[in-house]
């Protein structure tokens, strides 16, 4: 356990929607009595510096001694979207604290309080809260968490007085979150704070602008907007409807390039792809691509998927620097068959898993980087086009972000394309950001 060194927050002018989350629990407020927050709405909308500040106001001012719950979507992405502004907060604040950063027992102590950190990231998580009593949760990005743990999360906080704070963009108008928090509000005593962009007074219009421009399509009303939309149709309608605006020829100059694997079973096709990313990750380059449907066209062995690699890598860099190969880790004995045979070849490549996260974040990616102009594909990528003009969302589950996956469209090629930028995805978007439309 030791105190972090940080510098204290750049605090800027709170708006209306933000004073609100910091003050709704004080006394003489109308919602005081409420036993959950919920700030949901648009991107860089100002809601989770307001839920922090009034989490910890909260927490510090009305217990001693207890024990609170801060949950993110994974331990990653609490410590860079909570613990991290927290800790600059409470430095400005002159509040002494103590910061143990990893294992089961990973905390924060302020004061005579202590706020361990959990991460939700599938339907298991919730039981590492099985038997804590708790005086109350912050929970980050609460609609990409399991619905067991958010109900498992609020079991826990039963000290008299405990308080429930979710904050989140918004999903499909179907989602727990929605159905059954923000709808049923009154009734379960839940207080409900939509916010805007224009809710985040350190937004200049300048920059509202250029992140309207990043989204399209459902995820420009889910992100812009701020609402619960539907999926409808088409996953990649920008490409599927203008193709030409992003097949070229040639390439730009590329910095560095990955690789993407998805392993294909008898009724699938095995998928390699090739991305490059140019100077400063401003844009991104399906380079190449391996397609082999083994229902069309023979199912391959174990061998020939692994000389296919190997020289599909070989290609890859004669004309590029290709460091890493990130594989579908559901294959884990096909991974470790490639990895033997990249050794041996002397390919200089690290084989390593997929992140596979979910896949309506991948598209939202890739629809993100179309809208800004910031995507293309090499027209020798002939699956890879196919496969972004066929995708569609499944028509018998409209209200959740489920692709249709049943032979008639090449998944595959998505899939392997996906894998070989998702590790850097956040990058690519937030610091190339920088430069686009400036």
């Amino acid at each position: 356990m030791r105190k972090k060194q940080t510098r204290g927050f750049d605090f800027k002018p709170f708006s209306r929607k933000q004073q609100l989350v910091l003050s709704w629990w004080e006394v003489g407020s109308p919602y005081r009595n409420r036993d959950v927050v919920i700030a949901d709405g648009a991107i860089r909308s100002g809601k989770t510096v307001a839920m922090i500040c009034g989490f910890f106001l909260w927490s510090l001012s009305t217990f001693e001694g207890e024990t609170f719950i801060l949950a993110g979507k994974t331990i990653g992405a609490l410590k860079k979207n909570v613990i991290g502004p927290a800790l600059q907060i409470i430095e400005h604040w002159g509040l002494p604290y103590a910061y143990v950063r990893s294992g089961d027992e990973a905390r924060l102590e302020v004061g005579t309080n202590t706020y361990y950190l959990y991460d939700a990231h599938n339907e298991r998580s919730q039981d590492r809260l099985q038997g804590l009593t708790a005086a109350g949760a912050l929970a980050d990005e609460a609609a990409l968490f399991p619905r067991n743990f958010i109900e498992q999360m609020m079991g826990r906080c039963s000290v008299e007085g405990a308080k429930v704070w979710l904050n989140c963009n918004p999903e499909s108008p179907a989602h727990y979150v929605k159905t059954e928090l923000i709808d049923k509000a009154e009734e379960k005593r839940i207080y409900h704070l939509h916010f805007l962009m224009e809710d985040n007074l350190s937004l200049s219009a300048k920059t509202r602008e250029r992140y309207q421009r990043m989204f399209s399509g459902v995820f420009y009303r889910r992100f812009i907007r701020g609402e619960w939309a539907p999926t409808d149709g088409l996953v990649y309608p920008q490409f599927a409807n203008e193709p030409g605006r992003y097949v070229i020829d040639a390439p730009p100059p590329i910095q560095y390039a990955a690789i993407g694997v998805d392993f294909g079973g008898t009724g699938s096709a095995h998928s390699f792809t090739l991305t490059g990313f140019t100077q400063g990750m401003g844009s991104v380059v399906v380079l190449d691509e391996y397609y082999h449907n083994n229902k069309k066209d023979g199912v391959l062995s174990p061998k020939q998927v692994e000389d296919a690699f190997v020289d599909f890598v070989r290609r890859a860099k004669v004309r590029w620097r290709v460091y890493e190969a990130r594989c579908d880790s559901a294959e884990q004995t096909m991974i470790q068959g490639l990895t033997i045979a990249a050794a041996r070849a002397g390919l200089g490549i690290e084989i390593r898993n997929a992140v596979k996260g979910p896949i309506h974040d991948r598209a939202a990616f890739y629809n993100s980087l179309m809208a800004q102009g910031r995507f293309s594909v090499c027209a020798g990528c002939a699956n890879t086009i196919r496969a972004l003009k066929e995708a569609v969302y499944d028509p018998k589950k409209p209200l959740e972000d489920v692709r249709l996956d049943d032979g008639s469209t090449n998944i595959d090629s998505l899939d392997s394309m996906e894998y070989s930028t998702e590790p850097v995805q956040n990058d690519i978007l937030y610091l190339g950001l920088k430069g686009v439309g400036t």
